[in-house]
């Protein structure tokens, strides 16, 4: 949990809160901080305070994705907190997945592969995370509490390798890499059709939409952020094309709605493209894996180089398309 410093403490629940951000909540995004900060707060009354103005951050509005920096002065309204209860441990069968899918660990980071169809956070239809259950089990083995907090984000129905930090300083150290460019990040996406060679770069502008309180897409917009995706061919399969993706920025969906807008959408994926029910019922879902991670150590001696192998299941879908098959388009 992040510390913080109050400025003007109080202990009614329903008082206007003022807190100053400390080193080991730099660079987080508001969003998470509120949502560890205020236990047993819905998520959504906590966005509806953000939409409405009313946490306010050096006097001025800001948004879930605004990143906190150290001495920014928080105003928070008063909000009623639910009573707090005990984390919910995780079960058995997450405990295993998550003993068995770290890839890298030093003092400062850990990396795991994350399986497809889990998310990342507990959250609205998952009482325990990715996350926590990493949580849960370091704990566990080093009979203390670990601060483990994410680098970056992947999608829930995205595979591959996910950073997280072990300290605040190195938290901070891997997302000014991020900002920065300095960390790569390389996909493997299965699409559909005939990839061209010489689609090598897809550099569209992307902006996200809000289609309901709890949903959003990204859509190409002229409006939108820059966004750039450098693409690569790996295997051309008779109904599909196997490629490598590398994004140089960091948008929600990016490499989903960048291959939509080649005229190439990935196998499975359910938001951005009418395709996903030709495929053969025991098709993977959304077939897009973070194949690889790396960035300088915080150290300047040496550099963090992981890879995470595809699963047995996406591999086996990127077998059912390398044989022509009528149902397949």
């Amino acid at each position: 949990m992040s510390n913080i410093e109050c400025v003007s403490p109080s202990s009614a629940t329903r008082a206007v809160e003022f807190l100053t951000i400390d080193e080991n909540s730099d660079l987080q995004r508001i969003d998470n901080f509120l949502i560890t900060h205020w236990k047993g707060v819905p998520k959504s009354h906590i966005y509806r305070l953000l939409r409405k103005g009313e946490i306010r951050v050096n006097k001025k509005r800001v948004k879930p994705e605004t990143r906190l920096h150290t001495g920014d002065l928080l105003r928070l309204p008063p909000v009623r907190k639910a009573q707090a209860t005990a984390p919910e441990p995780p079960g058995t069968q997450l405990l295993s997945l998550v003993q068995n899918a770290v890839l890298y660990e030093d003092a400062d980071f850990l990396v795991v592969n994350k399986p497809q169809g889990i998310a990342v956070h507990a959250g609205t239809g998952n009482r325990v995370g990715f996350v926590e259950a990493l949580r849960w089990h370091c704990k566990a083995r080093d009979k203390t509490d670990t601060y483990l907090e994410l680098a970056h984000r992947i999608d829930k129905e995205t595979s591959g390798c996910l950073v997280l930090a072990k300290s605040a300083s190195a938290l901070k150290y891997v997302q000014g890499q991020l900002k920065a460019r300095r960390v790569t990040k390389i996909y493997q996406a299965l699409v559909y059709g005939r990839w061209p060679e010489s689609l090598t770069t897809v550099d569209i502008p992307l902006q996200k939409v809000e289609i309901s309180a709890k949903a959003k897409v990204v859509r190409v917009s002229e409006d939108g952020k820059p966004s750039l995706t450098q693409f690569r061919i790996i295997r051309k399969l008779a109904e599909a094309t196997l490629i490598e993706a590398r994004p140089a920025t960091g948008r929600m969906h990016q490499i989903r709605v960048h291959c939509q807008h080649a005229g190439h959408p990935i196998v499975g994926d359910p938001k951005y493209t009418r395709l996903h029910e030709a495929k053969p019922e025991n098709a993977y879902r959304l077939c897009l894996h973070a194949a690889a991670v790396s960035f300088e150590l915080p150290s300047g001696h040496g550099k963090l180089e992981v890879e995470a192998p595809v699963s047995a299941a996406m591999s086996a879908t990127i077998e059912l398309f390398s044989k022509p098959s009528s149902s397949l388009r």
